[in-house]
């Protein structure tokens, strides 16, 4: 944990427990539900979203060994999470307890703007997933992705900072737009 913490560990303190939704392996972009709540038991299932509903703004590239550009989203940001596979990966999928390691970017939905990314730090970031250590969007959005994938994830405030934001970096109420490519996994 030495790229995040600002940005997302402290939003792991409000944390629920995550409950993971897995990733079809038919289907290219898929929706779930809001942020788990204390009272809630479990987390309803993906659906299908047309590409054009993704809320990304156009084509990121498949080369997983060099950075992402992500364009300028487009139209209103989604109410719910959205998982955009652009590159499949090989071998096991993630799952809650995984130790997964991954390089990403950041983007603020409104601006375009971002606001962190790994590959600026020059290593990978390794979190345990499901446990709280990053946030809800990724605990929810990064599960059923393989080594070698890479996937779009666009997180609705509620699963990211909410009202509170990450200032100065992430606004209040902000969807956020990541791409995250998997660079390792060790059974939990």
């Amino acid at each position: 944990m030495t790229r995040l913490p600002h940005r997302l560990l402290p939003f792991a303190a409000a944390l629920v427990l995550g409950l993971s939704a897995c990733g079809s392996e038919e289907s290219d972009t898929e929706t779930s539900g809001s942020a788990a709540t204390p009272e809630a038991t479990q987390t309803p299932a993906p659906t299908e979203t047309p590409a054009a509903e993704s809320g990304g703004g156009g084509e990121i590239s498949e080369d997983t060994s060099a950075k992402p550009e992500i364009p300028k989203p487009t139209g209103e940001p989604p109410t719910e999470l959205v998982k955009r596979d652009i590159v499949k990966g090989k071998g096991r999928a993630a799952k809650a307890g995984d130790q997964v390691t991954v390089q990403y970017v950041g983007v603020s939905f409104s601006t375009g703007e971002q606001f962190d990314a790994s590959w600026d730090n020059g290593q990978p970031f390794p979190f345990a997933l499901g446990e709280g250590q990053v946030i809800p969007g990724w605990d929810e959005g990064v599960p059923g992705m393989k080594v070698g994938g890479r996937r779009e994830l666009v997180i609705p405030p509620d699963m990211a900072y909410g009202p509170a934001g990450s200032p100065p970096a992430i606004g209040p109420n902000e969807t956020l737009v990541f791409v995250v490519d998997v660079v390792d996994i060790q059974p939990g």
